[in-house]
């Protein structure tokens, strides 16, 4: 048994702010464990089924339509279930939307994500960077008038949300006719987006949309055409989608949560507008106590590029960095260390964080600046005592 955080060996939920896999509503957590030996009305476990059974034709039908009908999926898009992860799609994108194209490639860089993207489709074609956030240590995003995209691009490619510097779009910029491909991967289905402008949205789902496993893909079908006949079977979304999402097994298991985390959302919220606000409500809450701290803590985005997803901040010194993750997971708020890269703290407030979870973080840090001021100095820098 696992007795290392305070309140896990007596079966405890801790508040999880990993930045994923990440934390699950309790009510599909309880549906799982309700329905994990016996999936009502077909004799087996969900882990038993077929992948051609009709149970779960209805739950690959029902995680479409849940999909579909929180974004707003035109007709024009098809959705599919991958594995691999975002990593794969770095290199999957330009091997279908690439590969035999006149034009290059366009990457609009504002984190690691963004960056390592660009690197995987710089192995296939010919790769342009219309901005890169690294001279500002990614913390914010370009204004208008920095970025030079081409409309004769193969596509634009930009990452919504960076989970590592904690920088988000909050609307999406004008492409022409260059399709947008955008990695969602840390905000899907966390608040609306206009589907029907993007060439291809893709996540993995196993920060807000379920369990690590699934990667969805809303590509638009005129899109499948450049999928080329030379490409491997199962690197081609073409493929893909003409054998929906069956070209092999596909992660049954993840794609029935994915099912679930929909069915949540809507009976929850009821749409994703409803979450949005919910989700900003709850970062915001974080984000106040960053700037009524005189220094303590030091948010790294710039203020209208943070992230409703992941709050990443400093403290005066790595000590005491250290010591707030100590106590903070003896108060039961756990994984709130920053990226092994970048150092520092970040929350992740996913959609299934609770408020109460949020509010708790708040106060522990309220009360941790309190208790560690004579660590700084006046102005909430690293005095002698640091």
């Amino acid at each position: 048994m696992v007795t290392d955080r305070k309140g896990a060996a007596a079966g405890e939920r801790l508040f999880n702010f990993s930045p994923g896999p990440a934390v699950l509503p309790l009510e599909v957590l309880e549906e799982i464990r309700r329905d994990m030996l016996c999936l009502p009305g077909v004799g087996s476990s969900i882990l038993e089924i077929s992948h051609r059974s009709p149970a779960f034709d209805e739950i690959l039908a029902e995680t479409r339509r849940g999909i579909g009908g929180l974004l707003g999926v035109p007709d024009t898009h098809e959705i599919v279930f991958l594995q691999g992860g975002a990593n794969l799609q770095f290199s999957m994108i330009p091997m279908n939307l690439l590969r035999g194209q006149s034009q290059p490639a366009d990457f609009i860089v504002t984190g690691t994500w963004g960056a390592g993207a660009a690197k995987q489709a710089a192995l296939e074609g010919s790769v342009a960077v219309s901005w890169d956030g690294k001279s500002c240590n990614y913390a914010r995003l370009p204004e208008p008038g920095e970025m030079a995209a081409s409309p004769q691009a193969a596509y634009v490619h930009l990452t919504s949300n960076e989970t590592i510097q904690g920088v988000q779009w909050k609307q999406m910029p004008q492409t022409g006719d260059a399709p947008l491909v955008c990695d969602a991967s840390s905000d899907f289905l966390s608040r609306p987006v206009d589907v029907s402008k993007m060439g291809l949205l893709y996540a993995c789902a196993q920060k807000n949309a379920g369990i690590a496993g699934v990667t969805v893909v809303v590509i638009r079908k005129d899109l499948l055409q450049r999928s080329a006949a030379s490409l491997p079977a199962m690197l081609s979304y073409k493929v893909h989608a003409e054998k929906d999402s069956r070209a092999n097994t596909p992660p049954v298991f993840a794609i029935y949560v994915l099912s679930l985390v929909c069915r949540w959302i809507r009976d929850t919220y009821g749409d994703l507008d409803n979450l949005a606000a919910h989700n900003a409500a709850k970062a915001a809450l974080l984000y106040e106590s960053l700037d009524t701290s005189e220094g303590f803590y030091t948010g790294h985005a710039a203020t209208a590029c943070r992230s409703d997803m992941n709050v990443t901040f400093r403290l005066p010194s790595e000590e005491l960095e250290k010591a707030f993750v100590a106590e903070a997971a003896d108060e039961g708020l756990v994984d709130l260390q920053g990226h092994r890269s970048v150092g520092g703290i970040r929350a992740s407030v996913y959609n299934a964080m609770p408020l109460a979870g949020v509010e708790k973080l708040r106060d522990f840090m309220t009360a941790f600046r309190q208790s560690h001021r004579s660590a700084t100095g006046p102005s909430g820098t690293a005095g002698g005592n640091a």
